[in-house]
């Protein structure tokens, strides 16, 4: 399938879940291999609630900048933490050479509606935006060798958006690019939304952004939609609902014994994302950043239907 080459060269970036368990490790680990045979620009490493996937978080980090080309961006949380142990987390991830973030608040614990954060936490992703950047400039004072990586290997923080407001903060649009402005303000080098269904989504929102004042390249989340059960599993998880009609056309791919048929779904749902997608980068987004939840098929299907996987060749 040829696509016409677009008028900038767009990043591809993956996110990936560390495994849980010891026994998803190798699936794990055959993913990772065959997104970065995909060249990605990065790939982000989550970091469970409250850091519960730290350690393996850390050495999934640590395998990949030893291994591999790619450039890994680590996940970093601070709901449920204090000061002090957030810096010694970073502290952590920039020892083991890691000088890409993404800085996140992270969300509360669901077993406390009432949950608030500590008097001596980080309260915000613009806190720890700010935390990061004390954390590396206190390393930076101390050490001639951290100073001598800083200036070859700048820090690099990135931040989450949400071009359709915070479902689970309860934000609108607008109230998403004030914040987002204040994270930019506070130190952020780009930014990465949140999945979204519609263009209008994503190239409404950065035009809100730019026009109050952000100026930070804001990378488009994509999910492929190849899976009706996976979409209503992340609205549970997130707020950010499939559309209706969307969700009746994965629904109603069925064989003949009236089973729902996979290869149907995982082909409608890369058509409708890649349409997305393309519509996007059409608009001018500077890449897309896949959801991939730890599946290589949909993901490079996805990049293939777009035109993104030259790279791959090289």
């Amino acid at each position: 399938m040829v696509v016409e080459a677009y008028p900038h060269r767009p990043t591809v970036s993956f996110e990936l879940m560390p495994p849980r368990r010891p026994e998803a490790a190798p699936n794990f680990w055959e993913t990772a291999q065959r997104l970065v045979a995909a060249r990605p620009d990065f790939v982000s490493v989550t970091y469970g609630a409250a850091g519960g996937d730290r350690a393996t978080s850390r050495e999934v980090l640590a395998t990949l900048l030893r291994g591999t080309p790619v450039l890994p961006v680590a996940h970093l949380t601070c709901v449920g933490a204090s000061r002090e142990d957030v810096s010694e987390v970073i502290d952590e991830f920039l020892e083991a050479g890691v000088r890409s973030f993404l800085a996140l608040r992270g969300d509360p614990p669901r077993d406390e509606p009432n949950w608030r954060p500590s008097s001596d936490g980080v309260r915000s992703s613009v806190d720890l935006v700010r935390l990061l950047t004390q954390v590396d400039q206190r390393r930076v004072a101390a050490d001639a060798s951290a100073a001598l990586r800083a200036a070859t290997r700048p820090l690099t923080i990135a931040v989450a958006t949400f071009p359709d407001g915070n479902p689970g903060a309860g934000t609108t649009r607008d109230q998403e690019v004030r914040r987002l402005l204040e994270k930019q303000e506070a130190g952020a080098s780009f930014a990465i939304t949140q999945f979204f269904y519609r263009a209008e989504s994503y190239t409404g929102f950065v035009d809100a952004a730019r026009s109050a004042g952000v100026t930070i390249p804001i990378l488009a989340g994509i999910l492929p939609t190849t899976e009706a059960r996976r979409l209503r599993r992340v609205e549970e998880l997130t707020g950010v609902a499939a559309p209706a009609g969307l969700l009746r056309d994965l629904d109603g791919l069925t064989a003949a014994d009236g089973v729902v048929d996979p290869e149907a779904q995982h082909e409608h749902g890369i058509q409708y994302s890649a349409a997305l997608a393309r519509e996007v980068l059409d608009a001018g987004a500077p890449g897309v950043h896949v959801y991939t939840f730890n599946k290589h098929r949909p993901a490079l299907d996805l990049l293939e239907r777009v035109g993104l996987t030259g790279r791959a060749a090289a």
